[in-house]
């Protein structure tokens, strides 16, 4: 992987994570397309520290007042709200790790992806703020996050509609929805280090490494933004739209055995 590619790896990761589009799903069309299937799940983890990174930043006036108070009930809602996605990740995560390797539903995932955030649009707007939520929304919300364990679900948009389903202002729910996102990433970071240490890791430049990772939490920062000040005034339509037409398009290329 020379450093154009891994700047472009890292812009697909850093925008994608946040726009609900599935992050896992675009890298792994990325590395199709240059040809480095062989790094997987190793480089995409390596990607997510850049978009952990972008919200340490973005939140660091909350994370700083979570580790003051550890056990406060934002604390609590965060752990709760992580419960769903702990538990596929612990008993499914051979069986998905499988799936992202092979790609053979990813244009079906996408598709499944828009159906969500079309769905999203006919929710009315609701008045909860993070303030007012329950144990109960939080877990429901992170049950929605835990089927982003698909590699083309978008965790973000998932966590999104279930806010919204929660009856979430939607500026809330799309903020929620990244604060929830800290502790996943963290958790699929330290599951993948074992690889690291283990030595079976490909073969990739610290140079290629760092500028995917410095891409991807820039342009993260910038779509956290974006996205928080988008889901407030503009319709999910869009990216449903865009979803249906790359999975349609994946689905076509492997009936026609190309893809």
């Amino acid at each position: 992987m020379d450093w154009l590619q891994a700047i472009i790896l890292g812009i697909i990761q850093g925008l994608t994570e946040f726009i609900p589009i599935s992050s896992t799903g675009h890298l792994y069309l990325g590395r199709k397309l240059f040809g480095l299937e062989e790094a997987g799940l190793y480089l995409d983890t390596m990607l997510h520290i850049g978009t952990l990174i972008a919200l340490v930043v973005f939140y660091k006036d909350i994370l700083i007042n979570l580790l003051k108070k550890p056990f406060s009930r934002p604390t609590a809602l965060l752990i709760v709200g992580t419960i769903p996605a702990v538990i596929a990740g612990v008993l499914f995560s051979d069986f998905f790790d499988e799936i992202s390797k092979t790609g053979v539903t990813i244009g079906w995932e996408f598709l499944l992806t828009g159906i969500f955030l079309w769905f999203a649009d006919s929710i009315k707007n609701g008045a909860k703020k993070i303030d007012d939520i329950s144990f109960f929304d939080s877990f429901f919300i992170g049950s929605f996050q835990a089927f982003a364990i698909f590699p083309a679900i978008s965790r973000s948009g998932m966590t999104i509609v279930g806010a919204l389903i929660r009856k979430m202002d939607k500026e809330a729910a799309a903020y929620f929805s990244f604060l929830l996102s800290i502790p996943a990433i963290c958790g699929g970071v330290i599951f993948q280090l074992k690889d690291v240490f283990s030595g079976d890791v490909p073969q990739i430049s610290l140079l290629s490494m760092l500028v995917a990772t410095l891409a991807s939490a820039f342009f993260g920062y910038l779509a956290v933004k974006f996205m928080i000040s988008f889901v407030k005034r503009q319709s999910l339509k869009i990216f449903a739209v865009y979803v249906w037409v790359l999975g349609t398009l994946i689905i076509t290329l492997q009936l026609l055995g190309i893809f």
